[in-house]
């Protein structure tokens, strides 16, 4: 297949890869082939531009401008909670009293609801508090599941290979061997042969040597 790249490294067989000088040549080789590699295209013109603002509200922009512009927080108005008389002025008016009427009444109505949220939550927030936690030590316990199962999965395949590098390496050892005994013999024929040439030379010049015998290898070819 073209452009196929065969990784032949075997790390739980190949030796030497902690001896000084090994990793500062690894990295000298990838030094030179970044400086070497000079990309003709851009792999990012696929991906939109960044947008840091995507996520920002009205109110986080205007917070942002603010410390931005080193501006002072705006305190909380309490106005809305304070309950004034009518102006001097219009304090014999009917209508001035009229609003201060609706703002107590509006008051009151939230203190009301302030009240009936503090007895809800007196009666409710506990167990839906509970219910929470509950369900966060659920989800945590599908994670850790998860997370354990792809552990055990990366673990079987690091034993799996590591099973099949060591068989590999014992392949490799058995033919290694096999090839320097094929050598060593092939050496020793190659010995012999040029013995028995050079014996046939000898007899071709001295015919009275034909009955003398032929030197044998001192390795037992």
């Amino acid at each position: 297949m073209a452009g196929e790249v065969v990784v032949d490294a075997l790390p739980y067989i190949d030796q030497g890869y902690d001896e000084p000088g090994v990793r500062e040549a690894a990295f000298a080789l990838v030094e030179e082939e970044c400086r070497r590699y000079r990309p003709t295209k851009n792999y990012l013109e696929h991906i939109p531009p960044l947008n840091i603002s995507a996520f920002e509200t009205q109110i986080m922009h205007n917070e942002f401008e603010r410390l931005q512009n080193r501006l002072p927080m705006e305190t909380i108005s309490m106005k809305r909670y304070e309950l004034p008389p009518p102006p001097s002025g219009k304090l014999n008016e009917l209508g001035s009293w009229a609003k201060c009427v609706d703002n107590s009444q509006a008051q009151l109505e939230h203190q009301a609801v302030r009240i009936l949220n503090l007895q809800l939550m007196m009666e409710y927030c506990c167990p839906a508090w509970q219910r929470y936690l509950q369900t966060l030590q659920d989800l945590e316990k599908i994670a850790s599941k998860k997370l354990a199962g792809l552990r055990q999965a990366l673990q079987e395949v690091n034993w799996q290979r590591k099973s099949l590098q060591t068989k590999g390496g014992e392949q490799l050892k058995n033919l290694e061997a096999k090839w320097v005994a094929l050598v060593s013999h092939n050496y020793e024929i190659e010995q012999a042969c040029c013995m028995a040439e050079e014996y046939i030379a000898r007899v071709k010049q001295n015919p009275q040597l034909i009955n003398t015998q032929i030197p044998v290898n001192t390795n037992g070819s």
